[in-house]
């Protein structure tokens, strides 16, 4: 019997066993592959994940450690580079390499890692999950947190699918070798489509993260629309087939809380499993931090509580709270984004008003004013 049970050792997983650990809690991970492992993603890191880190001890400094300054916004004919709020410091770092930096933190704490370790199935009686089935046996917990990813398998099977008002993303990701890798600006191309945008991150060690992301319903391939802007890049900046690291892959970017509720008698849902990423953005590594440590939280303390069911319930409204601004303008603006002539008149009168744009960074992202 452990305390908890965490499924999914991505950076809400990880997040969540290293402060539970830290609580002196007995905390099991379950991961279903092993480290080093892929992950599509944009490898770019806001001031708000990087302030997260730090809550979890993890140096941020050294080789793999690319800092960035800010974003730059691309739209027609303008440019705008817009610093990061207050000085704040972005990072960017492969996801092989993150998560398990992450899973690794949360050992040294003193969780409990296992690794091939797939879970088939819940554990419940009397109405409340009790563990988890896996494929090397059964364990059973006084609570389990569902961190298990977008498609969520542990939620599905608890019957919590996918809100159909909510939007779903698709994002296709690739690496390549170019002389950009240094640049310490996130460059975003918003005009790339009616319901989408491109991005060029530097990794600062020779390669590039460039990849597409868009509304899955207005764009269904997003290897012909990856294809299509990168053709139409400097050939000197080097995205092209002889420089490709790896192949194009893609993956699911469930926004806007598109899963609920996010607590249910016995488990949490954090990160992706919940619809943790943001709808204007495609960004979900800082909610996923941010709800690992408000689930172990919320946690440790009704484990101190004569009553810690009242407390339990309380984890859906400490995410909301945290981010129902960014996540309620990032709908708004995701269905904005259906309409060309909207999106492309925002675009340029946006980037034609820096004060504006930087007003809405901040709030779209969920940065610090």
């Amino acid at each position: 019997m452990h305390d908890v049970i965490v499924v999914g050792a991505g950076p809400a997983g990880s997040s969540a066993a290293t402060h539970l650990a830290r609580s002196g809690l007995d905390v099991l991970v379950v991961e279903k592959t092993s480290f080093p492992r892929e992950k599509v993603c944009g490898d770019g890191l806001t001031p708000r994940a990087v302030q997260e880190l730090k809550s979890l001890g993890v140096v941020t400094t050294g080789p793999g450690w690319f800092p960035t300054k800010g974003v730059r916004l691309l739209g027609g004919d303008r440019r705008l580079e817009l610093p990061w709020p207050n000085g704040g410091l972005g990072l960017t770092r492969t996801r092989a390499d993150l998560d398990e930096i992450l899973a690794r933190n949360a050992v040294r704490a003193g969780a409990t890692l296992r690794e091939n370790t797939k879970v088939t199935a819940p554990l419940t009686a009397n109405g409340r999950v009790q563990g988890v089935r896996t494929s090397t046996g059964t364990h059973k917990a006084r609570l389990v947190i569902a961190a298990d990813g977008a498609s969520s398998r542990l939620s599905v099977a608890l019957g919590l699918r996918p809100r159909r008002d909510r939007p779903i993303g698709i994002a296709g990701r690739r690496y390549f070798r170019s002389p950009r890798h240094d640049d310490e600006y996130l460059e975003i191309q918003l005009d790339l489509a009616p319901a989408g945008y491109g991005w060029i991150f530097g990794m600062g060690d020779g390669t590039c993260n460039v990849g597409v992301a868009f509304l899955r319903t207005d764009h269904p391939d997003y290897h012909q629309l990856c294809s299509r802007w990168l053709a139409s890049l400097p050939p000197s900046w080097g995205f092209t087939e002889d420089n490709a690291v790896g192949p194009l892959r893609g993956a699911a970017l469930p926004m806007g809380f598109s899963r609920r509720p996010h607590y249910l008698p016995g488990v949490l849902l954090a990160g992706d499993s919940g619809g943790m990423v943001n709808p204007s953005s495609g960004e979900g590594i800082s909610y996923a931090l941010e709800a690992g440590r408000l689930a172990a939280e919320v946690i440790t303390t009704a484990f101190r509580s004569p009553f810690p069911e009242h407390v339990l319930r309380k984890y859906p409204a400490a995410v909301n709270r945290a981010n129902s601004t960014p996540f309620a303008l990032g709908r708004a603006f995701t269905r904005a984004l259906e309409n060309p002539h909207l999106m492309r008149l925002a675009t340029h009168q946006g980037l034609a008003h820096p004060p504006l744009m930087r007003t809405a960074l901040r709030l779209l992202g969920g940065l610090p004013t």
